[in-house]
């Protein structure tokens, strides 16, 4: 899969903007992340990874690609619950996942519009169904959209990763404002950065 596009550009205006988050990057260098293209595997990835570790949203995923062999809304629709279950996915995002299969199966959800649409209009339009929020509108907008200025209030790790790089022991939602402000307009690459930090031991 390709990677998240940027550069000495992205980086040089973080660096000269937020001096802290300069020396981070300086000491990590640089991250690749890869992109997934494809928006409905994107989408179904968001959902399953939503409030649990990479490794087990990794694990997951493993179980759910032996099980369908193919990543397509039919596939998802028409599979059982009880084995979506059994992969490990609990009964809210079986059910978010195949709702969503069956709104892109029967064209109610035109996933290929959804390029064309700005980053809240994205938001929005994804959280109008079951299932998914704002968060998992925002992994996609990362991840398989590319959006360049995407910061999420509601990820725990951005916000650890934010405490530990200027030091505080909470995060206010107007310090949070400041900061993500602060990054603008490449605010995904420093998220990249703030995930880092925050799985730093």
């Amino acid at each position: 899969m390709p990677y998240f596009p940027y550069g000495p550009l992205e980086i040089a205006h973080l660096q000269d903007c937020d001096p802290s988050l300069g020396a981070v990057i300086d000491r990590i260098g640089p991250i690749q992340r890869e992109v997934q293209p494809e928006l409905f595997t994107a989408l179904v990835h968001s959902i399953v990874s939503q409030q649990i570790s990479n490794a087990a949203a990794a694990t997951v995923w493993r179980r759910l690609g032996a099980l369908l062999g193919a990543w397509t809304p039919e596939r998802l629709a028409n599979v059982t619950a009880a084995d979506l279950r059994a992969c490990g996915l609990p009964r809210r995002k079986v059910d978010g996942i195949q709702h969503l299969s069956r709104q892109v199966m029967q064209g109610d959800l035109d996933l290929s519009v959804l390029p064309t649409l700005p980053d809240a209009a994205v938001v929005q339009t994804l959280s109008a169904l079951p299932g998914i929020g704002a968060w998992t509108a925002e992994m996609l907008l990362i991840f398989a959209l590319g959006r360049p200025d995407v910061v999420s209030r509601g990820d725990q790790a951005i916000q650890r990763g934010m405490r530990r790089l200027y030091g505080l022991e909470i995060l206010s939602h107007a310090q949070f404002t400041r900061y993500r402000e602060r990054y603008r307009p490449y605010g995904t690459v420093a998220s990249f950065y703030l995930w880092a930090l925050a799985s730093e031991r």
